[in-house]
């Protein structure tokens, strides 16, 4: 199961249909190379097969994942409660330095560019996250060593 946004559900469902309307296109592609003649050795043939087996498989790909996921709704959370969309202002317990994080989900696009660091719930610091409330000390085991960061902040 993969948390994802309301979003994100619009992004992959727009995809999704892009991708099956393809479908048509290509196969016109494939009738039209093979009306070239020998197989073998017709290049436009064999893409446009590639394309058609790349197209399918993100399709499938696509479906299972909007069929698995789980759509978080911000709105049926406790205020102060880290969530899915929210982003989370914490304190390194041990020296005090801030940093904001946001929690995105697993199927969200590329980063943004700002100030602000995207986590997934999958990650050990996401994970950590996920549910805390303003006020309570988390901690997580990164690489470098466990840390414990404060809850300091929580914007939806």
């Amino acid at each position: 199961m993969d948390y994802i946004t309301a979003d994100d559900k619009v992004r992959l469902e727009a995809e999704l249909r892009t991708r099956l309307d393809q479908r048509r296109a290509i196969t016109l592609r494939i009738e039209e190379a093979r009306a070239l003649g020998d197989l073998k050795e017709n290049a436009e043939y064999h893409a446009a097969r590639e394309d058609q087996g790349m197209n399918e498989a993100r399709i499938r790909d696509l479906e299972s994942r909007l069929a698995n996921a789980i759509v978080a709704d911000a709105s049926e959370l406790p205020e102060g409660m880290v969530f899915l969309g929210a982003t989370v202002r914490v304190r390194d317990v041990e020296n005090g330095d801030e940093e904001s994080y946001r929690l995105v989900g697993e199927l969200s696009g590329p980063m943004g560019a700002d100030e602000i660091i995207e986590v997934t719930p999958g990650s050990p610091l996401g994970a950590a996250l996920m549910k805390a409330r303003i006020g309570e000390v988390v901690r997580v085991d990164l690489r470098r060593g466990a840390r414990r960061f404060e809850i300091v902040e929580v914007v939806i």
